[in-house]
């Protein structure tokens, strides 16, 4: 068993005293899921929904925002990759956060991350029953996402390795159509398409400017674009239900890291390219829009049927990372016991209810807010993943001399300890930045609100655990 980096004793085995090892768990995972569990974690409701919103806040400038948060996400994915590497735990950034900062850390930042999580369901789930709604306006909203969490709590609940064959050829599709909409994108760009005329630089630097909203404009964009990359984590707490955890990390933290960076960034630049920022059918449906100025049959209506795949998708990833984070915390002490239940196939069934009776609360909302809980959700989730990265590299640059003194270390951030330090300050400043804009300042000091009530409950917690254990020495 793998020694914990703080003693280098074994990791206890009883439920509330330690992480467990990853048998505890079903081991079917290989290489290729966790690399499609991050795709399909990652390309979802950030991308498809949320790049329009991007496009509307910050121009052209949203490019900009994404090759910032680009840069923060590969750096602080190196980090979480070399603790996951040395110690791979289902419970990831949240176990390395509390051996490296302390108890606290790791409470707060692992249900801060469940939280956060449980908030990007709701949009997968908002967006992809808007669109199935919009075909068949006969059945309400809120009885279509009624429909979808059931679904994808069954598959969910089957075997790790059937989950991840599921996700795999999921997640595949839209890979594959986002790689069509780049290729296309690019042949109207360039004027090659029937039709067509070479764009140029009109739209990019027309209508105001690169930057029309200026330097606001793009910090409120970050907040749609961090959003975006969010998810990408779960490769790491997947890695622990695979055969061979330590290189079944390494190998899938590259591999999804450069191709989320490709479709991101790749897509977003075909977008203002082709058309004007301020074009109210970006807002709606960014990559619909672009396929329907193509003039191609077809085009738009199987770009609507893949976001829904791309959403469905994203949220099916979400409810594993949510149900094996939940349950980590559990077995840490940190979360009721119903969430220990495991099946037969080792699948944590507890976890996995509590995940999808939040998902449906966010099908209460869709009947409840249908026209307004997608951007509601959008805008509470992104301040929280800057926490979290912000507890990841704290935890990196606590934790590193420990992995490298017990030789643990098989995957290493570059140039540390200097580029680890500047990462921290890249996330402060950008925490700083985003103060200079009213609705961002809101949603980062809700982000905080947040962190400061699961302190004060795990505070709350010890003290009574304190008092009980006085009393049952004062009665011994």
């Amino acid at each position: 068993m793998q020694p914990t980096p703080r003693t280098g004793a074994p990791a206890p085995e009883q439920p509330g005293a330690g992480e467990p090892s990853a048998e505890q768990l079903g081991t079917g995972l290989k290489v290729r899921h966790l690399t499609m569990m991050g795709l399909g974690s990652a390309i979802g409701a950030g991308l498809f929904l949320g790049a329009g919103a991007g496009i509307a806040l910050a121009g052209p400038a949203i490019l900009v925002s994404y090759v910032v948060a680009g840069v923060l996400v590969v750096l602080v994915m190196r980090m979480l990759a070399e603790m996951a590497a040395a110690l791979p735990s289902s419970g990831s950034f949240s176990t390395y956060a509390d051996e490296g900062i302390g108890r606290w850390a790791g409470f707060t930042l692992g249900w801060l991350y469940w939280a956060t999580l449980v908030l990007v369901l709701g949009v997968e789930i908002t967006g992809a029953s808007q669109i199935i709604h919009g075909w068949l306006p006969v059945l309400p909203q809120w009885a279509i996402a009624l429909l979808l969490v059931a679904a994808f709590a069954v598959v969910n609940l089957s075997a790790v390795r059937n989950f991840g064959e599921f996700e795999f050829w999921f997640a595949s599709l839209k890979v594959a159509v986002v790689v069509l909409f780049l290729v296309v994108g690019a042949l109207l760009a360039l004027g090659l398409l029937p039709g067509s005329e070479p764009v140029g630089t009109s739209n990019l630097l027309g209508h105001g400017g690169f930057a029309p909203q200026g330097v606001g404009g793009i910090a409120a964009g970050l907040l749609v674009v961090v959003f975006a990359f969010g998810g990408i984590e779960i490769v790491t707490i997947a890695a622990a239900e695979s055969r061979d955890p330590r290189r079944a990390i390494a190998a899938a933290a590259r591999s999804v890291v450069w191709r989320i960076l490709l479709f991101y960034i790749g897509s977003v630049a075909i977008m203002v390219l082709v058309l004007p920022w301020d074009a109210p059918e970006l807002v709606s449906g960014p990559f619909v829009a672009v396929l329907s100025s193509t003039g191609i049959p077809g085009l738009p209506v199987l770009m609507e049927a893949v976001v829904v795949i791309a959403l469905l998708s994203a949220f099916n990833a979400n409810v594993y990372g949510t149900s094996r984070m939940s349950y980590s915390l559990a077995r840490r002490g940190d979360g009721p016991r119903m969430l220990l239940r495991v099946s037969r196939q080792g699948t944590p069934v507890g976890a996995v209810g509590l995940s999808v009776a939040c998902a449906l609360v966010s099908v209460g909302l869709n009947w409840l807010l249908p026209d307004t809980l997608l951007g509601i959700l959008l805008s509470a989730a992104g301040a929280s993943l800057i926490l979290v990265w912000l507890f990841i590299a704290v935890a990196q640059i606590r934790l590193r001399p420990r992995l490298e003194r017990d030789g643990l270390l098989t995957v290493r951030m570059w140039g540390h300890p200097w580029l680890s330090w500047a990462t921290l300050s890249l996330l402060v400043a950008f925490m700083v930045l985003m103060l200079t804009d009213a609705d961002a300042r809101g949603q980062l000091a809700s982000a905080v609100g947040l962190c400061g009530v699961l302190i004060g409950i795990y505070a709350v917690r010890g003290v009574l655990r304190r008092r009980r254990a006085e009393q049952v020495i004062g009665r011994g």
